[in-house]
């Protein structure tokens, strides 16, 4: 059945804004973009998809059947082909009879075996291409003709891109000839008028283009987070193995002192070592519960007081009880706890008290370490806050925090020459996912 001109270009224009409209609201589900871009899929996961593109267009195949001259709402062909060779044949094959459906029982018999033919080519076709290639199609027909023209010029060879535009064309000619022969079986945009009938096929080919283009977006922004969040894991795999061996080399430097001297005394601090290798080795996650990074620091304590003495180093507590379940970054409070003794309290004759400190405060974790030896002296600052002369430790749990939570961390130094340093952090009392560390330290 012959239509008029005029509704033929109005409703391919529609056309061209239902699929536009359908990609994006698609798009904004994190639960499609999950299945979407899954490398692997479940059976379950797989109609889950399905479900997702085929129910919003099945309704708009329905909407064409019963609205008389509202033909745009129907873009099964296009879905049909987009699901063959994003999903492959199998898929396709079932997104086709659930699409057919609704023509089906408007007697258009020869809907369901077009549109399995067509779930077969494009699912094949799929197959047999790289999917970037798939991904990179472009809606801009015009603009496709010409790089393959240029391509062409300078190496000959098969565009598999102007091979799926070719066949989109090829299926929707197809179509309109079936449609021709039975006209109310199958249905077509069927016009006697080249001009029209080429804005047909190039509107085809655009529909297939438009979703591949808005959900390509989404997959290259997914796909650069993820390269952002490996980096940022990275990273704090080498701040982690960055502080496990200076961690060492200064307590083995502490044992050292004592061996000739008071070797009793060095065999225990053997033993407190081993107690705390024995957990960073049994331990590989990122995070641990509060009161486990305190025992590992109660060890290294205990051996800095066998080294100091107990009447020159006194350790201090005031752990509220509700932290102590909190997780927190493995390693954390004792780069604060040695830099407190090396710098504070060692210069120091009469030696001092060291104080560890925490709190819930909202929904963050306050965690203070105080001493009151020396201090620091005037110009020693940054004004980033991080100490001068403080080597490794202090730095990298500020940028472990950094790359952990952000802005929502703070880690702050304030200190009294003469007379002590405190160092405090704060952040949320949650397991973070990695945020992007900004460039320049938080004071």
């Amino acid at each position: 059945m012959l239509l008029d001109p005029k509704l033929i270009l109005i409703t391919l224009l529609i056309k061209l804004g239902v699929a536009a409209a359908v990609s994006a609201a698609l798009a904004r589900s994190r639960e499609f973009q999950s299945l979407l871009f899954r490398e692997d899929r479940t059976l379950g996961q797989t109609l889950g998809l399905l479900a997702f593109i085929c129910i919003p267009l099945g309704l708009g195949v329905w909407v064409r059947v019963t609205v008389p001259n509202f033909y745009a709402a129907d873009i099964s062909f296009e879905a049909t082909i987009l699901l063959g060779i994003l999903l492959g044949p199998g898929p396709a094959l079932l997104g086709a009879i659930f699409l057919s459906l609704p023509a089906m029982l408007h007697h258009e018999y020869l809907s369901l075996p077009f549109l399995l033919a067509v779930a077969m080519t494009a699912g094949i076709y799929g197959r047999f291409v790289d999917k970037e290639e798939v991904w990179s199609f472009s809606p801009f027909v015009d603009l496709s003709l010409w790089r393959w023209v240029r391509r062409n010029l300078e190496r000959p060879g098969i565009d598999r891109q102007i091979l799926l535009l070719m066949l989109i064309v090829a299926v929707e000619v197809l179509r309109e000839w079936i449609a021709r022969l039975y006209p109310h079986r199958l249905f077509a945009l069927v016009s006697d008028q080249w001009i029209i009938r080429l804005a047909v096929w190039a509107c085809a080919a655009m529909i297939v283009g438009i979703p591949l283009k808005i959900w390509n977006a989404i997959r290259i922004e997914r796909s650069l987070e993820e390269q952002k969040r490996l980096l940022l894991e990275a990273r704090l795999d080498a701040l982690q193995r960055q502080i496990n061996p200076h961690f060492l080399f200064n307590t083995l430097n502490s044992i050292a002192a004592l061996v000739r001297s008071q070797p009793e005394q060095a065999r225990e601090l053997i033993v407190r070592l081993a107690n705390i290798l024995r957990r960073m080795l049994r331990d590989h996650d990122a995070f641990v519960a509060f009161a486990e990074e305190l025992a590992t620091t109660e060890d290294y304590l205990s051996i800095e007081v066998a080294r100091f003495g107990g009447e020159k180093l006194r350790v201090v507590k005031e752990i509220d009880p509700q932290t102590l379940q909190v997780p927190v970054p493995s390693m954390l409070l004792q780069p604060l706890v040695e830099n407190s003794i090396k710098h504070g309290l060692e210069p120091r004759i009469a030696g001092g008290a060291v104080t560890l400190r925490s709190r819930i405060e909202g929904e963050r974790l306050v965690i203070e370490v105080e001493d009151d030896g020396v201090g620091i002296a005037p110009g020693r600052a940054h004004t980033s806050g991080v100490l001068r002369g403080t080597g490794i430790g202090m730095k990298n749990v500020r940028e472990r925090l950094q790359v952990l939570y952000g802005e929502a961390a703070a880690f702050d130094v304030t200190s009294r020459p003469g007379r002590g340093t405190r160092v405090t952090l704060a952040f949320p009392a949650l397991i973070p996912e990695p945020q992007v560390a900004s460039a320049e330290p938080r004071a």
